[in-house]
């Protein structure tokens, strides 16, 4: 009897060992992002070093960078159980809280990184982007201004310290900072393309030459293009602006902002019919653009479709439950 006991015992142990030992290997990797070719090495790694905070680091980043944020903070706040005295680890948490827009979970990951390493000036532009966020603006020139004491030629601090001031609207001093940025560092693309908005809101044609160079460092983002046509809209040549939203969308046939502007000056030109393709364009692009519907139910309206028209404002709604405009559209069709 003991013996058959002792059998049953060692048997029962067996299977809870191989259950251990199958859970450890599947459990946290269930995830179909797993199967990536770029996260299958890092992967095994971990398995074979689970208490490795670098390899939890490592992963977590290529989890960012897939755009895999829940499973990301995962495995850097793993990295930070491990190994609580790097301070990028923390860093790395609360700049990915800080993007979600989770500003008080974000505060308190990047100040212990700030508290781990004092001279952390990637942790502490963080922090001033925070208070930049919820407009303490003291505070966030205090944290750059310690910043630019270790280095005085990040040109990442002097561009924050210009959109600060931008978003104080004090125009000069941010065109100061901003100049400065480029200064030290002539291919700092944010600081040019921040240049050439302040010049077109001063309609200073200087603002081209800025759209010009940001564009010519990456030809594979558009926006400065796009930028330029917006400063021609904004003058009412809006045929160079036409021709440069056209070249916008030869150049990335998935860029809204240039169908919609585009579509917007064929209604300033009465043509209508153009303006209506265009944000039709929109809605196959985007199937959930509010906006596109809107306007080309606005479209419809105006050449007397009124079903059609009711249709788009109805669509719109379902995008955007709060869209005023859509909502009078239909109040004047008399459709609820």
């Amino acid at each position: 009897m003991k013996k058959a006991l002792l059998r049953l015992l060692l048997l029962a142990c067996s299977c809870l060992f191989y259950t251990a030992c199958h859970n450890k290997h599947t459990s946290a990797d269930t995830d179909p992002v797993f199967k990536k070719a770029e996260l299958i090495g890092i992967t095994e790694k971990i398995e074979k070093d689970s208490k490795n905070a670098a390899l939890y680091f490592e992963r977590g980043n290529m989890l960012h960078d897939l755009e895999k944020d829940t499973l990301a903070i995962k495995d850097l706040k793993k990295a930070c159980e491990l190994d609580s005295g790097k301070a990028e680890y923390f860093s790395a948490v609360g700049n990915i809280l800080f993007e979600h827009k989770d500003i008080s979970g974000s505060v308190q990951w990047i100040k212990k990184a700030i508290d781990l390493n004092p001279e952390d000036g990637r942790a502490r532009m963080k922090i001033a982007k925070l208070f930049l966020y919820i407009k303490q603006y003291d505070n966030a020139f205090a944290q750059l201004n310690i910043v630019l004491r270790h280095n005085v030629y990040d040109p990442e601090a002097y561009f924050l310290k210009g959109m600060i001031y931008k978003d104080m609207k004090d125009t000069g001093k941010a065109i100061s900072s901003f100049l400065t940025a480029v200064q030290v560092r002539p291919e700092y693309k944010p600081a040019i393309i921040q240049l050439g908005q302040m010049y077109a809101m001063k309609q200073d044609p200087i603002a081209l030459k800025y759209y010009d160079n940001a564009f010519r460092l990456d030809t594979g983002d558009v926006f400065p293009l796009f930028a330029e046509g917006v400063y021609y809209q904004d003058k009412k040549d809006y045929e160079n602006a036409k021709a440069i939203y056209k070249d916008c969308i030869i150049r990335d046939h998935q860029y809204i902002n240039a169908y919609i502007n585009s579509g917007w000056i064929f209604l300033q030109q009465d043509s209508v019919e153009k303006a209506l393709h265009q944000y039709d364009l929109v809605t196959k692009i985007d199937p959930a653009n509010a906006e596109g519907y809107y306007n080309r139910g606005l479209c419809h309206e105006m050449l007397h479709e009124k079903q059609e028209a009711i249709n788009d404002y109805k669509q719109a709604l379902v995008f955007s439950t709060d869209y005023k405009d859509a909502r009078e559209g239909l109040k004047r069709l008399g459709s609820k």
